[in-house]
């Protein structure tokens, strides 16, 4: 790797920690949390746990990544609402069959604005039609601000989605699974989330493609 990359990786690492150990001062055990949007039989009806894909995230989780860990009770997230680029309404449901790396950011977050080009190099590298990058903004009122971020770091790779309401994050935070931004889910081809981590990580990084493509592979192991 060079060293621009290795500083890179430092860095990201160093605000990674800072935001985890935030993280677990105000919400320790958030990936264990089972109450929100939907109940308990619910949860255990359409998300399934899958112990393939589990160990495929444990397994993984190391370097850049090493902050990201499977989900002990998945949970459903295909109903979740958002805008897309034109501001037509869509759900996480319209990407279904696609591994996905759903990311909540605003402009107004420093470490999320950090990690936005490791995003699109994310997309651009892997995104295709088993993979896909959902980088949903939730600043509150206008689209303009956000999109003129992606204009002003050429964040031409990513696909822009907008949440003014912020209910996406609410309703992460009813479940435990958020208490901040940046915030990435790991969801399968099914909708399920299955990987969490709050604060950011280097998601361009072979330790972060390794993870992605485990996860892809372990899907297609059936459940016990």
């Amino acid at each position: 790797m060079s060293e621009r990359n290795g500083s890179n990786g430092r860095r990201m690492a160093l605000v990674a920690a800072v935001a985890l150990i935030g993280g677990l001062v105000a919400g320790a055990g958030v990936i264990y949390v089972t109450q929100g949007f939907e109940s308990n039989a619910e949860v255990a009806s359409s998300c399934a746990a899958n112990e393939a894909i589990a160990t495929a995230i444990s397994e993984t989780s190391r370097g850049e990544v090493a902050a990201v860990q499977p989900v002990a009770e998945p949970f459903d997230l295909s109903s979740l609402r958002f805008d897309d680029t034109d501001g037509q309404p869509i759900t996480l449901g319209d990407f279904s069959g696609k591994t996905l790396l759903v990311n909540l950011w605003a402009t107004w977050c420093v470490p999320c604005r950090a990690e936005m080009p490791a995003l699109d190099a994310l997309e651009r590298q892997e995104g295709g039609e088993s993979f896909a990058v959902i980088p949903i903004n939730v600043d509150q009122g206008s689209d303009e601000k956000p999109k003129a971020f992606y204009e002003e770091t050429n964040l031409t790779a990513l696909p822009f989605f907008h949440d003014e309401t912020m209910g996406v994050f609410t309703k992460l935070k009813q479940r435990g699974a958020a208490f901040g931004l940046p915030v990435s889910i790991i969801v399968d081809d099914k909708g399920c989330a299955r990987g969490l981590v709050n604060g950011p990580a280097e998601w361009a990084s072979p330790d972060a493609i390794e993870m992605i493509d485990a996860v892809k592979k372990a899907q297609s192991t059936p459940t016990a």
